[in-house]
Protein backbone atom coordinates (compact mmCIF):
# COMPACT_ATOMS: atom_id res chain seq x y z
CA UNK A 1 0.00 0.00 0.00
CA UNK A 2 1.40 3.59 -0.92
CA UNK A 3 2.83 5.71 1.93
CA UNK A 4 1.65 9.00 0.47
CA UNK A 5 -0.75 9.45 3.28
CA UNK A 6 1.88 8.74 5.89
CA UNK A 7 4.35 10.85 4.51
CA UNK A 8 4.47 14.11 6.72
CA UNK A 9 4.58 11.59 10.27
CA UNK A 10 7.68 9.27 8.21
CA UNK A 11 9.13 12.87 7.73
CA UNK A 12 9.01 14.22 11.16
CA UNK A 13 9.79 10.77 12.41
CA UNK A 14 13.10 10.86 10.04
CA UNK A 15 14.41 14.38 10.88
CA UNK A 16 14.00 13.40 14.55
CA UNK A 17 16.26 10.37 14.13
CA UNK A 18 18.68 12.31 11.81
CA UNK A 19 19.22 15.00 15.06
CA UNK A 20 19.46 11.88 17.47
CA UNK A 21 22.02 10.27 14.98
CA UNK A 22 24.19 13.58 14.38
CA UNK A 23 23.87 14.47 18.42
CA UNK A 24 25.53 10.80 19.16
CA UNK A 25 27.82 11.13 16.57
CA UNK A 26 29.08 14.85 17.15
CA UNK A 27 27.44 16.82 19.90
CA UNK A 28 25.43 20.26 18.03
CA UNK A 29 27.52 23.60 19.70
CA UNK A 30 25.35 26.04 18.57
CA UNK A 31 21.70 24.86 20.11
CA UNK A 32 19.78 27.66 19.26
CA UNK A 33 20.74 27.64 15.85
CA UNK A 34 19.70 24.23 15.32
CA UNK A 35 16.42 24.84 16.88
CA UNK A 36 16.12 27.55 13.95
CA UNK A 37 16.79 25.38 11.35
CA UNK A 38 14.68 22.36 12.40
CA UNK A 39 12.18 25.24 12.74
CA UNK A 40 12.41 26.33 9.41
CA UNK A 41 12.62 22.17 8.40
CA UNK A 42 9.26 21.91 9.82
CA UNK A 43 7.67 25.43 8.39
CA UNK A 44 8.70 23.71 4.48
CA UNK A 45 6.98 20.27 5.32
CA UNK A 46 3.81 22.45 6.63
CA UNK A 47 4.09 24.68 3.00
CA UNK A 48 4.50 21.27 1.30
CA UNK A 49 1.13 19.64 3.10
CA UNK A 50 -0.49 22.38 1.29
CA UNK A 51 -0.42 20.72 -1.87
CA UNK A 52 -1.76 17.08 -0.26
CA UNK A 53 -4.95 16.07 -1.06
CA UNK A 54 -7.58 14.10 0.80
CA UNK A 55 -7.64 10.27 0.12
CA UNK A 56 -11.46 8.68 -0.05
CA UNK A 57 -12.15 6.24 2.15
CA UNK A 58 -10.12 4.48 5.24
CA UNK A 59 -6.93 3.06 4.74
CA UNK A 60 -4.30 0.66 6.31
CA UNK A 61 -7.15 -2.06 7.05
CA UNK A 62 -9.25 0.97 8.11
CA UNK A 63 -6.87 2.51 10.91
CA UNK A 64 -6.10 5.55 9.23
CA UNK A 65 -7.93 8.49 7.32
CA UNK A 66 -6.25 11.64 5.03
CA UNK A 67 -10.07 13.44 4.92
CA UNK A 68 -10.19 17.01 4.88
CA UNK A 69 -10.62 17.07 8.84
CA UNK A 70 -7.11 14.91 8.94
CA UNK A 71 -5.49 17.82 6.77
CA UNK A 72 -6.83 20.72 8.69
CA UNK A 73 -5.62 19.22 11.63
CA UNK A 74 -2.06 18.26 10.46
CA UNK A 75 -1.43 21.58 9.09
CA UNK A 76 -2.24 23.17 12.96
CA UNK A 77 0.00 20.98 14.82
CA UNK A 78 2.65 21.64 11.93
CA UNK A 79 2.48 25.03 12.62
CA UNK A 80 2.25 24.39 16.80
CA UNK A 81 5.44 22.60 16.09
CA UNK A 82 7.08 25.27 14.14
CA UNK A 83 6.71 27.55 16.63
CA UNK A 84 7.33 25.50 19.54
CA UNK A 85 10.85 24.66 18.19
CA UNK A 86 11.49 28.38 17.06
CA UNK A 87 10.39 29.37 21.16
CA UNK A 88 12.79 25.99 22.15
CA UNK A 89 15.47 27.57 20.19
CA UNK A 90 15.80 31.19 22.37
CA UNK A 91 15.18 28.80 25.55
CA UNK A 92 17.89 26.77 24.81
CA UNK A 93 20.77 28.79 26.61
CA UNK A 94 19.12 28.20 30.14
CA UNK A 95 19.02 24.54 29.44
CA UNK A 96 22.26 23.93 30.23
CA UNK A 97 23.12 21.38 27.63
CA UNK A 98 20.41 18.50 25.93
CA UNK A 99 18.81 20.85 23.80
CA UNK A 100 19.32 18.98 20.75
CA UNK A 101 17.24 15.26 22.63
CA UNK A 102 14.65 18.46 23.79
CA UNK A 103 13.96 18.93 20.06
CA UNK A 104 13.78 15.15 19.12
CA UNK A 105 11.01 14.47 21.62
CA UNK A 106 9.65 17.32 20.70
CA UNK A 107 9.58 16.30 16.51
CA UNK A 108 8.49 12.54 17.94
CA UNK A 109 5.51 14.29 20.25
CA UNK A 110 4.68 16.22 16.69
CA UNK A 111 4.56 13.16 14.67
CA UNK A 112 1.85 11.45 17.48
CA UNK A 113 -0.23 14.46 16.88
CA UNK A 114 -0.20 13.87 12.76
CA UNK A 115 -1.40 10.65 13.72
CA UNK A 116 -4.00 11.46 15.85
CA UNK A 117 -5.43 13.57 13.51
CA UNK A 118 -6.10 10.75 11.06
CA UNK A 119 -6.98 7.94 13.77
CA UNK A 120 -9.77 6.19 13.14
CA UNK A 121 -9.09 2.92 15.48
CA UNK A 122 -9.07 2.61 19.12
CA UNK A 123 -5.53 0.52 18.68
CA UNK A 124 -3.72 3.51 16.44
CA UNK A 125 -6.12 5.61 18.84
CA UNK A 126 -3.90 4.96 21.69
CA UNK A 127 -0.56 4.20 20.66
CA UNK A 128 -0.70 7.90 18.91
CA UNK A 129 -1.62 9.60 22.20
CA UNK A 130 0.92 7.20 24.42
CA UNK A 131 3.08 8.85 21.76
CA UNK A 132 1.99 12.35 22.32
CA UNK A 133 1.74 11.48 26.01
CA UNK A 134 5.17 9.94 27.26
CA UNK A 135 7.07 12.41 25.23
CA UNK A 136 5.37 15.41 27.29
CA UNK A 137 6.20 13.47 30.41
CA UNK A 138 10.20 13.85 29.54
CA UNK A 139 9.45 17.23 28.06
CA UNK A 140 7.94 18.38 31.33
CA UNK A 141 10.58 17.00 33.93
CA UNK A 142 13.40 18.32 31.61
CA UNK A 143 15.26 20.97 33.44
CA UNK A 144 15.48 17.92 35.93
CA UNK A 145 18.05 19.75 38.59
CA UNK A 146 15.23 22.35 38.95
CA UNK A 147 12.56 20.87 41.54
CA UNK A 148 9.51 22.48 40.19
CA UNK A 149 10.14 21.18 36.57
CA UNK A 150 10.86 17.78 38.65
CA UNK A 151 7.59 18.48 40.26
CA UNK A 152 5.72 19.05 37.21
CA UNK A 153 7.02 16.09 35.33
CA UNK A 154 5.45 13.94 38.68
CA UNK A 155 2.61 15.47 38.55
CA UNK A 156 1.72 15.04 34.77
CA UNK A 157 3.10 11.50 35.02
CA UNK A 158 0.45 10.25 37.69
CA UNK A 159 -1.99 11.71 35.95
CA UNK A 160 -1.39 10.64 33.21
CA UNK A 161 -1.09 7.15 34.30
CA UNK A 162 -4.10 7.29 35.34
CA UNK A 163 -5.84 8.90 32.58
CA UNK A 164 -4.55 6.29 29.83
CA UNK A 165 -6.07 3.52 32.21
CA UNK A 166 -9.70 5.16 31.83
CA UNK A 167 -8.85 5.17 28.32
CA UNK A 168 -7.54 1.66 27.66
CA UNK A 169 -10.45 0.45 30.47
CA UNK A 170 -13.23 2.36 28.54
CA UNK A 171 -11.74 0.59 25.17
CA UNK A 172 -12.00 -2.91 26.47
CA UNK A 173 -15.87 -2.04 27.40
CA UNK A 174 -15.97 -0.53 23.93
CA UNK A 175 -14.63 -3.72 22.34
CA UNK A 176 -16.68 -6.25 24.66
CA UNK A 177 -20.12 -3.80 23.61
CA UNK A 178 -19.04 -4.34 20.10
CA UNK A 179 -16.31 -6.82 19.04
CA UNK A 180 -15.12 -3.85 17.06
CA UNK A 181 -11.93 -1.26 17.73
CA UNK A 182 -12.44 0.07 14.06
CA UNK A 183 -14.66 3.74 14.96
CA UNK A 184 -16.61 2.68 11.64
CA UNK A 185 -16.90 -0.54 12.51
CA UNK A 186 -18.44 0.51 16.33
CA UNK A 187 -21.12 3.05 14.87
CA UNK A 188 -22.11 0.16 12.67
CA UNK A 189 -22.47 -2.26 15.81
CA UNK A 190 -24.36 0.53 17.58
CA UNK A 191 -26.76 1.18 14.75
CA UNK A 192 -27.14 -2.56 14.26
CA UNK A 193 -28.06 -2.94 17.88
CA UNK A 194 -30.74 -0.23 17.56
CA UNK A 195 -28.85 2.30 20.09
CA UNK A 196 -26.24 2.15 22.64
CA UNK A 197 -26.64 -0.12 25.30
CA UNK A 198 -25.28 0.21 28.81
CA UNK A 199 -21.65 -1.58 28.76
CA UNK A 200 -21.13 0.87 25.28
CA UNK A 201 -22.15 3.97 27.48
CA UNK A 202 -19.90 2.86 30.53
CA UNK A 203 -16.75 2.67 28.13
CA UNK A 204 -17.69 5.91 26.44
CA UNK A 205 -17.75 7.48 29.49
CA UNK A 206 -14.50 6.05 31.03
CA UNK A 207 -12.46 7.21 27.08
CA UNK A 208 -14.37 10.68 27.70
CA UNK A 209 -12.82 10.74 31.25
CA UNK A 210 -9.36 9.63 30.14
CA UNK A 211 -9.28 11.75 27.67
CA UNK A 212 -10.45 15.12 29.49
CA UNK A 213 -6.66 14.96 30.57
CA UNK A 214 -5.07 15.83 27.46
CA UNK A 215 -7.89 18.67 26.85
CA UNK A 216 -7.41 20.33 30.60
CA UNK A 217 -10.85 19.86 31.03
CA UNK A 218 -12.91 18.84 34.18
CA UNK A 219 -12.80 16.19 35.86
CA UNK A 220 -9.13 16.10 34.72
CA UNK A 221 -7.98 19.67 35.25
CA UNK A 222 -6.08 19.71 38.20
CA UNK A 223 -2.43 19.02 36.84
CA UNK A 224 -2.60 22.04 34.70
CA UNK A 225 -1.65 24.72 36.53
CA UNK A 226 0.79 23.29 38.21
CA UNK A 227 2.29 21.98 35.55
CA UNK A 228 2.28 24.70 33.74
CA UNK A 229 4.36 26.57 35.99
CA UNK A 230 7.08 24.18 36.64
CA UNK A 231 7.76 22.82 32.98
CA UNK A 232 9.97 24.86 30.82
CA UNK A 233 8.26 27.76 29.18
CA UNK A 234 8.24 26.29 25.65
CA UNK A 235 7.27 22.93 26.88
CA UNK A 236 4.42 24.55 28.50
CA UNK A 237 3.57 26.23 25.25
CA UNK A 238 3.36 23.11 23.01
CA UNK A 239 1.49 21.45 25.75
CA UNK A 240 -0.82 24.67 25.95
CA UNK A 241 -1.58 24.28 22.18
CA UNK A 242 -0.22 21.22 20.34
CA UNK A 243 -1.49 18.87 23.25
CA UNK A 244 -4.53 20.29 23.55
CA UNK A 245 -5.18 20.93 19.93
CA UNK A 246 -4.60 17.00 19.60
CA UNK A 247 -7.54 16.11 22.33
CA UNK A 248 -9.88 18.28 21.03
CA UNK A 249 -9.09 16.88 17.02
CA UNK A 250 -9.42 13.42 18.44
CA UNK A 251 -12.15 14.07 20.74
CA UNK A 252 -13.96 15.11 17.72
CA UNK A 253 -13.25 12.37 15.68
CA UNK A 254 -14.41 10.18 18.60
CA UNK A 255 -17.43 12.12 18.97
CA UNK A 256 -18.58 12.44 15.57
CA UNK A 257 -17.78 8.87 14.09
CA UNK A 258 -17.70 5.82 16.49
CA UNK A 259 -19.97 7.53 19.39
CA UNK A 260 -22.36 9.39 17.03
CA UNK A 261 -25.31 6.75 17.91
CA UNK A 262 -24.84 7.74 21.78
CA UNK A 263 -25.32 11.78 20.88
CA UNK A 264 -28.43 11.83 23.36
CA UNK A 265 -25.88 10.65 25.93
CA UNK A 266 -22.70 12.18 25.43
CA UNK A 267 -23.66 15.54 24.18
CA UNK A 268 -25.11 17.24 27.59
CA UNK A 269 -22.31 15.37 29.25
CA UNK A 270 -19.96 17.29 27.17
CA UNK A 271 -21.83 20.85 27.61
CA UNK A 272 -22.37 20.61 31.17
CA UNK A 273 -18.48 19.43 31.53
CA UNK A 274 -17.64 22.72 29.57
CA UNK A 275 -19.56 24.67 32.25
CA UNK A 276 -17.33 23.58 34.78
CA UNK A 277 -14.21 23.48 33.22
CA UNK A 278 -14.78 27.41 31.68
CA UNK A 279 -16.34 28.87 35.49
CA UNK A 280 -13.07 26.20 37.09
CA UNK A 281 -10.60 28.09 34.81
CA UNK A 282 -11.73 31.81 35.13
CA UNK A 283 -11.93 31.92 38.76
CA UNK A 284 -8.98 29.95 39.39
CA UNK A 285 -7.02 32.45 37.65
CA UNK A 286 -8.45 35.58 39.20
CA UNK A 287 -5.62 35.72 42.01
CA UNK A 288 -2.71 34.49 40.19
CA UNK A 289 0.68 36.16 39.89
CA UNK A 290 3.00 33.86 38.10
CA UNK A 291 2.15 34.45 34.56
CA UNK A 292 2.47 30.60 33.06
CA UNK A 293 0.63 29.95 35.88
CA UNK A 294 -2.41 32.17 34.93
CA UNK A 295 -2.31 31.01 31.80
CA UNK A 296 -2.69 27.07 32.82
CA UNK A 297 -6.01 28.81 34.49
CA UNK A 298 -6.40 30.59 31.57
CA UNK A 299 -5.91 27.03 29.49
CA UNK A 300 -8.87 24.64 31.51
CA UNK A 301 -10.74 28.22 30.69
CA UNK A 302 -10.36 27.79 27.24
CA UNK A 303 -10.71 24.20 26.98
CA UNK A 304 -14.28 24.68 28.65
CA UNK A 305 -15.34 26.95 25.67
CA UNK A 306 -14.24 24.61 22.84
CA UNK A 307 -16.14 22.00 24.79
CA UNK A 308 -19.15 24.22 23.83
CA UNK A 309 -18.20 23.36 19.92
CA UNK A 310 -18.09 19.57 20.66
CA UNK A 311 -21.54 19.80 22.44
CA UNK A 312 -23.25 22.27 19.34
CA UNK A 313 -24.19 18.64 17.03
CA UNK A 314 -23.88 20.92 14.05
CA UNK A 315 -21.26 21.69 11.51
CA UNK A 316 -20.83 24.98 12.93
CA UNK A 317 -19.87 23.69 16.15
CA UNK A 318 -16.88 21.85 14.85
CA UNK A 319 -16.15 24.57 12.69
CA UNK A 320 -16.02 26.58 15.49
CA UNK A 321 -13.87 24.25 17.17
CA UNK A 322 -11.33 24.42 14.38
CA UNK A 323 -11.09 27.86 13.68
CA UNK A 324 -10.92 28.54 17.63
CA UNK A 325 -7.57 26.41 17.63
CA UNK A 326 -5.26 28.03 15.20
CA UNK A 327 -6.06 31.34 16.45
CA UNK A 328 -5.58 30.39 20.04
CA UNK A 329 -2.28 28.60 19.04
CA UNK A 330 -0.89 31.84 17.45
CA UNK A 331 -2.29 33.77 20.62
CA UNK A 332 -0.75 31.50 23.07
CA UNK A 333 2.55 31.55 21.49
CA UNK A 334 3.00 34.84 21.23
CA UNK A 335 2.24 35.22 24.56
CA UNK A 336 4.81 32.57 25.98
CA UNK A 337 7.30 34.07 22.88
CA UNK A 338 6.95 37.16 25.04
CA UNK A 339 7.23 35.00 28.81
CA UNK A 340 10.56 33.81 27.16
CA UNK A 341 11.73 36.89 26.09
CA UNK A 342 10.60 38.86 29.39
CA UNK A 343 12.32 35.37 31.31
CA UNK A 344 15.69 35.54 29.74
CA UNK A 345 15.97 39.42 30.97
CA UNK A 346 14.70 39.58 33.94
CA UNK A 347 14.95 36.28 35.66
CA UNK A 348 11.18 35.95 36.37
CA UNK A 349 8.18 35.07 34.18
CA UNK A 350 5.93 36.51 37.78
CA UNK A 351 3.47 39.63 36.94
CA UNK A 352 5.76 42.03 39.02
CA UNK A 353 8.20 41.66 36.14
CA UNK A 354 5.93 43.11 33.60
CA UNK A 355 5.72 46.39 35.43
CA UNK A 356 6.50 49.35 33.05
CA UNK A 357 7.54 46.76 30.16
CA UNK A 358 6.65 49.41 27.57
CA UNK A 359 9.49 51.79 28.47
CA UNK A 360 11.50 48.40 28.33
CA UNK A 361 10.32 47.25 25.10
CA UNK A 362 7.33 48.28 23.11
CA UNK A 363 7.48 45.44 20.84
CA UNK A 364 7.10 42.77 23.87
CA UNK A 365 4.72 45.03 25.83
CA UNK A 366 2.63 44.56 22.73
CA UNK A 367 3.01 41.44 22.04
CA UNK A 368 2.07 40.31 25.80
CA UNK A 369 -1.02 42.54 26.11
CA UNK A 370 -2.62 41.53 22.39
CA UNK A 371 -2.50 38.28 23.10
CA UNK A 372 -4.18 38.73 26.73
CA UNK A 373 -6.55 40.81 25.14
CA UNK A 374 -7.57 38.18 22.16
CA UNK A 375 -7.38 35.28 25.19
CA UNK A 376 -9.99 37.68 26.69
CA UNK A 377 -12.25 38.02 23.56
CA UNK A 378 -11.70 41.60 22.94
CA UNK A 379 -12.31 42.90 19.19
CA UNK A 380 -10.84 43.23 16.69
CA UNK A 381 -8.88 40.23 17.71
CA UNK A 382 -8.54 36.89 16.69
CA UNK A 383 -10.51 35.50 20.26
CA UNK A 384 -13.34 37.32 19.86
CA UNK A 385 -14.27 36.49 16.32
CA UNK A 386 -13.63 32.75 18.02
CA UNK A 387 -15.52 33.07 20.52
CA UNK A 388 -18.65 34.65 18.45
CA UNK A 389 -18.68 31.49 16.07
CA UNK A 390 -18.76 28.78 19.38
CA UNK A 391 -21.49 31.41 20.81
CA UNK A 392 -22.99 30.95 17.44
CA UNK A 393 -22.66 27.49 17.44
CA UNK A 394 -24.39 26.79 21.04
CA UNK A 395 -27.45 28.90 20.23
CA UNK A 396 -28.20 27.29 16.82
CA UNK A 397 -29.14 24.43 19.50
CA UNK A 398 -30.92 26.42 21.69
CA UNK A 399 -34.99 25.97 21.76
CA UNK A 400 -36.68 28.66 23.92
CA UNK A 401 -35.28 27.76 27.43
CA UNK A 402 -33.21 24.89 27.60
CA UNK A 403 -29.59 23.47 29.00
CA UNK A 404 -27.67 24.88 25.80
CA UNK A 405 -29.51 28.67 26.21
CA UNK A 406 -27.96 28.17 30.14
CA UNK A 407 -24.29 26.81 29.10
CA UNK A 408 -24.56 29.61 26.67
CA UNK A 409 -25.16 32.14 28.98
CA UNK A 410 -22.36 30.64 31.97
CA UNK A 411 -19.90 31.24 29.34
CA UNK A 412 -20.69 34.86 28.96
CA UNK A 413 -20.68 35.02 32.07
CA UNK A 414 -17.12 33.54 32.22
CA UNK A 415 -15.52 35.76 29.33
CA UNK A 416 -16.42 38.91 31.66
CA UNK A 417 -15.11 37.79 34.92
CA UNK A 418 -11.68 36.78 32.63
CA UNK A 419 -11.31 40.68 31.95
CA UNK A 420 -10.27 41.34 35.46
CA UNK A 421 -7.14 39.09 35.26
CA UNK A 422 -6.16 39.62 31.64
CA UNK A 423 -6.67 43.17 32.24
CA UNK A 424 -4.20 42.73 35.01
CA UNK A 425 -1.66 42.30 32.91
CA UNK A 426 -2.27 45.04 30.51
CA UNK A 427 -2.79 47.20 33.52
CA UNK A 428 0.68 46.32 35.19
CA UNK A 429 2.15 46.15 31.68
CA UNK A 430 1.35 49.87 30.70
CA UNK A 431 0.01 51.65 34.08
CA UNK A 432 2.68 50.45 36.71
CA UNK A 433 6.27 51.47 37.08
CA UNK A 434 9.04 48.88 36.96
CA UNK A 435 11.59 48.60 39.41
CA UNK A 436 13.77 48.92 36.03
CA UNK A 437 14.14 50.98 33.52
CA UNK A 438 16.92 49.33 31.03
CA UNK A 439 15.71 48.42 27.36
CA UNK A 440 15.56 44.85 26.62
CA UNK A 441 17.13 44.19 23.57
CA UNK A 442 15.29 41.29 21.58
CA UNK A 443 17.33 38.48 19.40
CA UNK A 444 16.09 38.91 15.89
CA UNK A 445 14.21 35.54 15.76
CA UNK A 446 12.16 36.88 18.64
CA UNK A 447 11.26 40.13 17.07
CA UNK A 448 10.45 38.04 13.76
CA UNK A 449 8.11 35.33 15.81
CA UNK A 450 6.19 38.35 18.14
CA UNK A 451 5.67 40.37 14.89
CA UNK A 452 4.59 36.70 12.73
CA UNK A 453 2.05 36.04 16.21
CA UNK A 454 0.82 39.72 16.37
CA UNK A 455 0.12 39.66 12.87
CA UNK A 456 -1.92 36.49 12.79
CA UNK A 457 -3.52 37.50 15.81
CA UNK A 458 -5.21 40.69 14.57
CA UNK A 459 -5.36 39.03 10.46
CA UNK A 460 -7.87 36.28 11.65
CA UNK A 461 -9.65 39.05 14.14
CA UNK A 462 -10.33 41.03 11.24
CA UNK A 463 -9.74 39.08 7.76
CA UNK A 464 -11.49 35.31 8.66
CA UNK A 465 -12.66 34.13 5.52
CA UNK A 466 -9.56 31.56 4.18
CA UNK A 467 -9.49 29.75 7.50
CA UNK A 468 -12.83 29.91 8.43
CA UNK A 469 -14.04 28.24 4.86
CA UNK A 470 -11.26 26.06 5.72
CA UNK A 471 -12.80 25.09 9.05
CA UNK A 472 -16.18 24.28 7.36
CA UNK A 473 -14.78 22.11 4.81
CA UNK A 474 -13.13 19.53 7.23
CA UNK A 475 -16.20 19.68 9.62
CA UNK A 476 -18.05 18.90 6.86
CA UNK A 477 -16.57 15.58 6.77
CA UNK A 478 -18.62 14.42 9.68
CA UNK A 479 -21.83 16.12 8.63
CA UNK A 480 -23.24 16.03 12.40
CA UNK A 481 -26.67 16.35 12.83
Amino acid sequence: MSLYPLQLEIALALLALLVLIREAVHPVVNARALGLVLSGLVLALLAYSFTMKPVEGALYSGMYRLDEFALFAKRLFLLATVLALALAAEFSPRLGGGAAEQFVITLLAATGMLLIGSVNDFALLFVALELVTISFYVLTSYLRRQLPSLEAGTKYLIIGALSGSLTMYGIAYLFGATGATNLDQVAAAVRSQGGAGGIFLFGMVLVLLGLSFKLAAFPGQMWAPDVYQGAPAPVTAFLAVGSKAAGFVLLIRLLYTGFLGAHQVWAPLILWMAAITLLYGNLGALYQHNLKRLLGYSSIAHAGYLLLGAAALNSLGVAALLFYLVQYTCTVMCAFLAIVALGRATGSEDLDACAGLHRRSPLLAAALVISMLSLAGLPPLGGFFGKVLLLLGIFERVELVNSYLVVAMLASVGVIISFYYYFGVARAVYLEDGPSAEPIVLTGATRLGLIFCIGAVLFLGIYQQPLLEAAIDAAAVFAPH
